[in-house]
């Protein structure tokens, strides 16, 4: 049958229009739509870009066909179809543009949200931007920016879904966008401001060649298709379908730098799969689907500190990359000169990768110690980057920019920063955390976030192993030491469960307002003594049968380690137990969790050793109370206050209130928010100066010995707070001085 294949071509614009015609239709023998979201981003990337994104092979059916194949319609569509071809091959291509450019109000698979998907028409234009310029969105934000013209035009992004809408459609919103920054332009430059008048007049430029190259890529940009003829047989269909589809899965970055690496590589050397096939057992702890990507992606951090697959592909020996210098001239580089730097890179990256998975999964590290239980897969190449620059500094630094690197990823574990769109995040968190490391003022707006939300992190809602926050919080129970409540070990890897605390049995019979299965109900057990020993039975039931073995203290303790607290241990003990009393344990679970968090992760304690963190809370409670000293015996005037302290503690302040707007100007121009900027030296400064001393000395006595013991409490602070390492001497004057402390400040 000489017409049986039959090569053509077909434009975006009128394909678009046919997917939403309903014309393709999927066969049930194909797998499910399965792409991630940045799948989806990479595939506009593709187009936009005017690459080539493989041919498609469809078989134009008829009915008898559809029937027998139980074909339906793609993924997302709700319309009434006009069947017309069965898709063989570019399922996963044609429902990734479909849900672009069309936007359905449907989930992504896996996923509770549609996402939307943008572009950046200044980063797109700007031909050296270090910024993806493709971009998507799952939140309110996102379906706020679909429908807002004037908001898609303040911010530059082009809503891909237009070019579903049609030509028109889009022309419109091409015109209106030029147009408004015209007008913004005149307006700017009618009121004399000349600065945002050329601003607004570049953006508009930008605006008229973009719509130039949307209507390109609309009208012109080719996608071919291989068409089967509708006579032919369904096995000899399946057949040709088998033979594709076991030639392997779809191509993406990794498989495109393996083509593009293997002719600049010599006769027998191997290639990008074998190097992966070689690195792969010593990353074969994470389970994740891109660990060949994020070498690659390791690799580019570490030599051009962006990852995307944009700048994937200047890791190619000899493959010049463009960049804007400081004088605002474009200028040509090449990263890696030939194929043994970039054997080497790779070498480095693999190694970097290894080390970071082994801090993660370290009990008294991070405490990831199943795969599963990491928080993100996402976060690896930022992390091992980061702990690569670390390594790099002097001996003498890289203690302090380890434990930077440790807040930043908790503060992204308990703030969802990996969830989405990861590349540009690692980018910008690399070359954030990295100036950090060489300016401790200089600290990324995420600390702050983190310090100020963690509170408001609803736990009842994480009910999902494998999230963010629920994960985390699973690690921090293996970093508090959590013992097995029967054996007292700690739980390995390998032998670790999720026991539910209170039995989902229980739960099957009643209506309950938080789900059974919340982090807060759970806790890692050995899983003899989850399956065997408690089983299904309430805590009522066997912690007394603990209690009477090994004593109350004991299992109490034990319990303690788990961050049951002495109220919520007396609560899982009441009998009857009912709804309210699961209700209150939660409560007071979640708010132990929650000072733990502040006292392990917001106020650095995690990496300190039990007794020091003990002495940092209580010299931290004595600070409170020198505060509350000092505003009392000032009667909260702020002008009492020596003037050297408060030009200190004004200038902290004024860096503070820049990295955060949202700072409470009212309760920091008081004196009790402007102490919370004080140091211990200030402290000491505002107590002892001439005109205060005459207000304390009362209670202090000596000038002299309060000196002293101020320098003994600050010797032991900057101890635990710096060094890490604490002397014998050094930790008993501490103590001395805490306790006289205490005993005059009444704490």
């Amino acid at each position: 049958m000489k017409d049986a294949q039959k090569p053509g071509h077909v434009g975006l614009g009128t394909l678009v229009n046919r997917l939403k015609e309903g014309r393709f239709v999927i066969p049930d023998f194909q797998r499910e739509f399965e792409w991630e979201p940045s799948d989806i981003q990479e595939l506009m990337r593709s187009i936009f870009l005017d690459y080539y994104i493989g041919s498609l092979l469809l078989w134009r059916g008829q009915k008898r066909n559809f029937d027998a194949l139980a074909c339906e319609a793609i993924h997302g569509f709700t319309g009434q179809e006009s069947r017309e071809h069965i898709v063989l091959d570019g399922q996963q291509r044609l429902t990734a543009m479909y849900y672009a450019f069309v936007a359905p109000k449907v989930a992504v698979p896996k996923r509770k949200n549609r996402f939307l998907y943008f572009i950046n028409v200044e980063r797109f234009m700007e031909e050296a931007s270090d910024e993806d310029p493709f971009e998507y969105d799952w939140t309110k934000r996102g379906e706020k920016l679909l429908n807002d013209e004037s908001l898609q035009f303040e911010e530059h992004l082009f809503p891909l879904a237009l070019i579903g809408r049609g030509d028109r459609a889009v022309a419109k919103w091409s015109s209106n966008h030029e147009e408004y920054w015209k007008a913004k332009g005149e307006a700017a430059r009618e009121s004399g401001d000349e600065s945002s008048a050329k601003t607004a007049e570049s953006y508009a430029r930008n605006a008229a060649a973009f719509d130039e190259h949307l209507a390109g890529i609309t009208q012109e940009y080719q996608v071919t298709y291989i068409e089967l003829d509708r006579d032919l047989e369904i096995d000899k269909v399946c057949d040709i379908f088998t033979q594709i589809n076991s030639r392997g899965i779809r191509l993406d970055v990794f498989d495109l730098m393996n083509a593009l690496l293997r002719p600049k590589l010599e006769d027998g050397e191997p290639g990008l799969k074998q190097m992966w096939r070689e690195a792969a057992p010593r990353l074969e702890f994470v389970e994740a689907k891109r660990l060949n990507v994020y070498i690659l992606q390791v690799m580019s951090i570490l030599r051009q500190a962006y990852c995307s697959p944009k700048y994937l592909y200047y890791l190619l020996p000899g493959q010049q990359r463009s960049f804007r210098h400081s004088d605002g001239s474009l200028r040509k580089e090449i990263l890696v000169p030939d194929t043994r730097d970039f054997k080497a890179r790779w070498s480095e990256a693999v190694s970097a990768l290894e080390k970071a998975i082994g801090f993660l999964r370290h009990p008294q590290e991070f405490g990831a110690i199943s795969s599963g239980f990491l928080p993100y897969h996402s976060i690896l190449p930022a992390f091992a980057s980061l702990h690569t620059a670390a390594r790099a500094l002097p001996p003498a630094r890289q203690l302090d920019a380890k434990r930077k690197v440790q807040r930043w990823y908790w503060a992204s574990v308990f703030t969802n920063r990996y969830s989405g769109s990861v590349e540009s995040t690692a980018t910008r968190d690399y070359m954030d955390v990295k100036a950090w490391f060489d300016d401790s003022s200089a600290q990324p707006s995420l600390i702050g976030e983190f310090r100020e939300s963690f509170r408001s992190i609803d736990l009842r809602r994480e009910t999902k192993s494998g999230s963010s926050v629920y994960n985390g919080i699973f690690n921090l129970l293996v970093l508090r030491g959590a013992q097995d409540w029967m054996t007292g070990d700690a739980p390995q890897y390998g032998d670790l469960d999720d026991h539910h605390i209170v039995p989902k049995d229980w739960a099957k019979e009643r209506t309950l307002d938080t789900s059974i299965d919340t982090i807060l109900n759970r806790t890692p057990l050995t899983a003899d003594t989850n399956r065997t020993v408690i089983n299904n039975r309430l805590p009522n039931e066997y912690l007394p049968e603990l209690i009477s073995e090994s004593g109350e203290a004991v299992v109490r303790a034990t319990l303690e380690t788990h961050f049951v607290s002495p109220n919520a241990f007396d609560i899982l003990l009441r009998e009857p137990f009912g709804r309210e009393d699961f209700a209150a344990f939660l409560t007071e679970r979640q708010r132990t969790l929650k000072d733990a968090i502040e006292d392990l992760l917001v106020k650095e304690r995690l990496d300190l050793p039990p007794r020091l963190r003990e002495l940092d809370a209580q010299v931290e409670s004595v600070e409170l109370a020198l505060r509350f000293s000092i505003e009392e015996a000032f009667n909260g005037r702020v002008a009492d206050l020596p003037e050297h302290v408060l030009q200190k503690i004004g200038q902290r302040l004024q860096t503070a209130a820049k990295k955060n707007p949202a700072l409470d100007q009212d309760f920091y121009s008081t004196l009790a928010g402007i102490l919370e900027y004080a140091d211990l030296r200030e402290l000491e400064q505002a107590i002892t100066s001439k005109l205060s001393w005459g207000r304390f000395e009362a209670r202090f006595g000596k000038k002299e010995t309060l000196v002293k013991r101020f320098d003994q409490l600050a010797e032991l602070r900057n101890g635990i707070r710096h060094s890490r390492t604490v002397s014998e001497v050094t930790r008993k004057e501490g103590e001395a001085a805490l306790l006289w402390f205490e005993e005059v400040l009444g704490s």
